[in-house]
Parts: structure tokens; sequence; C-alpha cells
């Protein structure tokens, strides 16, 4: 493979690697939001004007991410044929990623519409299923364990 697969795998796990920094800091303002108090309407907007602006970069983040991710998996076939069982379970945790992703802007949404039904604990736990899908994807990758 020749230099331009390189440069779009590095493109690649840059725009990953941003995606998921975006998808680990947005429900910690989620947590923040869930501690603020209810006569507390600077604050409340402050963090929702930076969660909505964190949601639309990070989405504007994954597009490229999946693109290029896309371009290697189909143009240069990395993760075809014999031993590529790791290739199916990093794409269906991409999935998750995604679906991650979605159920992000539907929370804020909930918060925008004054409906939030979880606490702060609920959320610092949610936001630990980043750190699990990027550390399961980035071994898949590495490892290329089956």
């Amino acid at each position: 493979m020749g230099s331009g697969y390189l440069w779009i795998k590095a493109f690649h796990i840059v725009f990953v690697a941003s995606w998921f920094a975006g998808l680990f800091y947005l429900p910690r303002i989620f947590v923040n939001l869930a501690l603020v108090p209810g006569d507390s309407h600077a604050e409340r907007e402050r963090l929702l004007l930076m969660a909505r602006k964190l949601l639309r970069f990070t989405t504007l983040l994954a597009v490229p991410a999946l693109v290029l991710g896309l371009v290697l998996w189909l143009g240069y076939g990395v993760g075809l044929g014999p031993g590529s069982g790791w290739m199916h379970v990093k794409l269906a945790l991409v999935l998750l990623a995604l679906a991650y992703h979605h159920a992000c802007g539907r929370l804020l949404g909930r918060f925008e519409r004054l409906g939030n039904r979880h606490g702060d604990r609920w959320y610092r736990v949610f936001n630990e299923v980043t750190v699990l899908l990027f550390a399961a994807i980035v071994v898949l990758v590495v490892v290329k364990p089956f």
C-alpha cells in the first residue's frame, strides 16, 4: 500500500480520536447540568450552549472519521479476507459509538426541554461507556485478536 493509504490512515486516527474526545466531554457537561440548581438560569444556559456547540463540533468530526474508515475498509481492503473477524466486532462497536452519539443528542434535547430524568451519578457512569468503546476499538485494531 502506498503513501496515500498512510495519509488516509493517519487522518482517520486523528478524526476518530477527536470525535471520541467530544464524546468523552459531552456527558461531563451533562453531569454539571444535572447538578445546576433550578434557580440558576444563567449557569444552565451557559452549559446548554457549551453542550450544543460541542455536540455540533463532535458530529462534524465523526463524518470524516467514518468516511475515511470506509475508504480504508472498502477501498484498501483493511479488515477483509481471512483473519478479519476483529473487523466485524470493530464495526459493531462503531455502530454502538454512533448510537451513543445519537443518545447524547437526545439527552441534550431533554435538558433543553427541562425533561432530564437522570442524576449526576447516572451521567458519570454513562460517561464511562465511551472509554470502554474507545479502548476496545483500539485493542481490536492494534492486536487483531481473531
